[in-house]
């Protein structure tokens, strides 16, 4: 079992950078391959980012390939994702989720637990 929860979110303009965290409470995490996915208003949740156990290995969707980092902290239990150049199209609540395998996923059903998550809003 392990429980997440997001921060950093907020109101931001076009071009603005912000990194949001995810906290992961258990003493599982170094086991777990993470992501960042976001749901906008009206659409489906979708993937944006994942990261495997050790943090070696990433991967994005290319919509946010390079403008997006994710990164993550095992000794604080913690997952990042910097978002720079935002625009209006990155409007959406962005979750961490985690899955106990090796790999990320860019598939969200692979996900087995996931945070509240965290508004991110984007004017132009």
């Amino acid at each position: 079992q392990v429980q997440l929860a997001e921060s950093g979110g907020g109101l931001m303009h076009a071009g603005d950078s912000l990194r949001l965290s995810c906290a992961a409470s258990g003493r599982t995490f170094s086991d777990r391959a993470m992501g960042w996915l976001r749901q906008a208003p009206g659409k489906g949740r979708e993937f944006v980012a994942s990261i495997n156990r050790s943090g070696g290995i990433t991967d994005y969707a290319d919509f946010v390939k390079g403008r997006f980092t994710i990164s993550r902290d095992n000794a604080k239990n913690m997952l990042y994702l910097q978002m720079n150049s935002l625009v209006p199209e990155d409007t959406a609540v962005y979750y961490c989720a985690a899955r106990a395998f090796q790999d990320g996923s860019n598939w969200d059903k692979a996900y087995d637990f996931w945070g509240q998550g965290t508004q991110v809003t984007v004017s132009s």
